[in-house]
Formats: structure tokens, sequence, C-alpha cells
């Protein structure tokens, strides 16, 4: 039936492991973003501030000035500071949690699928022993 069994073997098990190591790193992954967001709460804070803002400042007069002096760099407040590394600290769960579910996504089918074949390869052998 097979020209090549040998080498049909070896990928129906290659891509079985493929697959396997996608689900396993992902759900390492996914266990790992629940341990740092409901446990380790601080491993994934990142001190990195916002850039200082030019603001316009008017003079004591009131009159808004013209050229070079008119911009001076506002530092951000600590709200904005807070806002900025929660928002930031959000987007890098989601994208974690995005990557960890692609992999199992992808290696579930592919383990399935290349499992089954195998099974099933399995089974046909032994009732040809008999």
């Amino acid at each position: 039936m097979n020209k090549y069994p040998l080498i049909r073997k070896i990928y129906l098990y290659l891509f079985a492991l493929i697959g396997l190591v996608l689900i396993t790193i992902g759900c390492v992954r996914l266990v790992g973003l629940g341990l740092k967001t409901y446990i380790f709460t601080k491993a994934d804070v990142y001190y990195e501030y916002p850039m200082a803002r030019p603001v316009k400042n008017p003079p004591a007069g009131g009159a808004p000035v013209e050229g070079e002096k008119a911009e001076e760099l506002q530092q951000p407040t600590k709200e904005e500071i807070e806002e900025y590394q929660n928002e930031q600290r959000t987007s890098n769960r989601q994208r974690e949690a995005a990557e960890s579910l692609a992999f199992i996504i992808v290696g579930l089918p592919l383990y399935l699928y290349h499992w089954k074949v195998i099974k099933k390869d399995k089974k046909e052998e032994n009732k040809n022993e008999f």
C-alpha cells in the first residue's frame, strides 16, 4: 500500500510532536500570564515613562509668545504615568494571551490529526499481523 512507510511514519510522528510542542508552549505561556496577573503582580511592571510633551505657556501678561520660547517641556503627572503603565501592561497581557491561544489553536488540530492517523495505522498493522 505505502511505497515509503518509514518516511511516512517519521513524518507523522514529527508533525504530531510539533503539534504537541505548540500546545505545550501555548499552555505554559497562558499559565505564566495567569501567574503574572494574579499572583506575581509586579512581574510585568516596567518602569518606562512617557516623554515630556511641549506645552505653550503664555507670559504673565496673558498674550501668547511667538517663536522658540513659546514651547516648554512639561513633565507628565503621576496619574498620567500610572495610566500609561496600566494601558501598556494591559496591552502586553492581551498580546501574550493572543499569541498563546494562537499556539494552541494551531497545535491542537495538528497534533490530533497526526496522532489519529498514527493510531489508525497501528490498528491496521496489528490486524495485518494476525
